[in-house]
């Protein structure tokens, strides 16, 4: 058994719901794109680039947790992490200010959130998050973990 195997059975426990699993499938990536968006756009002291900023930084810290309790999903959260800072860098451009990509990723973030507590509400249990802030970076995790297991590679 993998070390994040523990993280995701007691993640499961309250996502057993399937329209509280489907609303996750979407609210998770958003949640987790949008916190990396408004990380982005905090200034940064040196002159910021799509790989050092506030955002690339929280990140490292999450591939940390991912490289001691994963390999693969360490490996698969490099990946995500490049091309969500990609991402969120095509944003700013498109939006040509800070300003104006702040009230885009503030409402992804906000409606992303309303999702996952609605999804919650008719699960009937609350976040995991709410006892133990690493399931915040195990929430993702559990998500890639399902497509790993379609893909056939281990976690």
């Amino acid at each position: 058994m993998s070390k994040i195997a523990p993280y995701f059975d007691k993640y499961g426990e309250s996502h057993q719901n399937e329209t509280n699993k489907l609303i996750h499938w979407v609210c998770v990536p958003a949640i987790f794109f949008s916190i990396m968006g408004l990380l982005y756009l905090v200034p940064f002291p040196i002159e910021k680039t799509w790989y050092l900023n506030w955002a690339s930084l929280v990140l490292l810290g999450g591939l940390i947790f991912y490289l001691f309790n994963s390999i693969s999903i360490f490996l698969g959260f490099l990946v995500i992490g490049i091309l969500t800072l990609k991402g969120i860098e095509s944003i700013v451009l498109y939006a040509n200010s800070d300003q104006k990509a702040f009230y885009y990723l503030l409402f992804i973030f906000v409606i992303a959130w309303i999702g996952q507590f609605i999804g919650h509400k008719i699960e009937g249990k609350k976040p995991s998050f709410l006892d133990d802030l690493r399931y915040l970076l195990v929430g993702p995790a559990w998500l890639l973990h399902f497509i790993y297991k379609k893909l056939g590679i281990p976690v």
